[in-house]
């Protein structure tokens, strides 16, 4: 095949001709390419679409001019921690399908971030089940986390707030929780070996919550050793304060006590799956704000 000589001067007008090209268009990608990833200096209306979307989404502020900047990738990264995939910056068919609120990859593993049927179908199944997950939304959250894990601790698997192949097979043969009371009426059960709360209503469970219950150790405030302990035995909720309040027990939100020692159902920003209280029954703040009205004062409270 014949050679296609070109003379140094023309070698250097075209290269000067490329240079101008790419200043002013970007870099180039083959079209495919562009429209499944978007990453740093990609151009576009694809870059301006998901620029208006991060800002409904977020409630971002991002300027909509097509250009996938530093600003533009910062946000995508936040987006995609909220939603708990990878935040690498790059848009590709994993970010889109969270943007949409489609099911996230995650591979067998339903975890928290996690979007989609399968997460609203799982959210239905507890919540037919009894377990308070909030709303029926398909966003796997810190609630749906909190009733995963209440189920977890009934039917005595690893607390792992996460849904695998054993959750799943788990879930279509579960256990119940055999609550101890028989009294008429509503009556607010903990069971501290399973370190749940349950609400039993004419000796029938009508919801269960995560819990965590004290430490059962010593700990010291104003030079005053105290013992973490939640008092096993039948109480009755006899006060409650609509707010914050700070105690020796710790900082309690919304806390409605039935015990002479200040202890109290309360909310509070973590629940972990074991007993971690200085004595009171922790749930989680939205929980709180849910049994707030749910528990009025004169409520049977039993502890075993």
């Amino acid at each position: 095949m014949a050679g296609f000589l070109v003379s140094p001067s023309a070698a250097r007008t075209w290269g000067v001709l490329m240079v101008v090209l790419v200043m002013t268009v970007g870099p180039w990608m083959p079209a495919a390419h562009a429209q499944s990833l978007l990453l740093l200096w990609s151009r576009g209306p694809d870059v301006a679409e998901w620029q208006q979307q991060l800002n409904q989404i977020l409630g971002a502020d991002l300027k909509i001019d097509g250009i996938y900047g530093p600003v533009t990738a910062a946000t995508t990264r936040q987006f995609q921690r909220s939603a708990g995939i990878e935040d690498d910056g790059v848009v590709g068919p994993e970010t889109r399908a969270a943007a949409r609120g489609g099911a996230v990859p995650t591979g067998d593993l339903l975890q928290r971030g996690a979007r989609g049927p399968e997460v609203g179908e799982l959210q239905s199944r507890l919540r037919d089940l009894n377990y308070w997950v909030g709303p029926v939304d398909g966003i796997f959250g810190t609630l749906t986390q909190q009733a995963v894990t209440a189920f977890q601790k009934v039917n005595r698997m690893d607390r792992s707030g996460e849904v695998d192949a054993r959750f799943r097979s788990t879930l279509a043969n579960p256990a119940a929780p055999a609550p101890r009371s028989t009294r008429p009426g509503l009556v607010a059960e903990v069971d501290k070996a399973s370190q749940i709360l349950m609400l039993v209503v004419d000796g029938r469970v009508q919801q269960i919550f995560n819990v965590s219950t004290g430490t059962e150790e010593y700990y010291t405030f104003e030079g005053r050793r105290y013992l973490a302990d939640t008092p096993v035995g039948e109480w009755i909720i006899d006060r409650e304060i609509d707010g914050w309040r700070q105690s020796n027990l710790g900082r309690l939100y919304r806390p409605k006590y039935f015990h002479r020692d200040g202890i109290a159902f309360h909310g509070y920003p973590n629940v972990p799956s074991y007993p971690a209280s200085h004595g009171c029954v922790r749930v989680s703040m939205a929980a709180m704000d849910y049994l707030w009205g749910r528990l009025p004062i004169g409520t049977p409270v039993l502890v075993v």
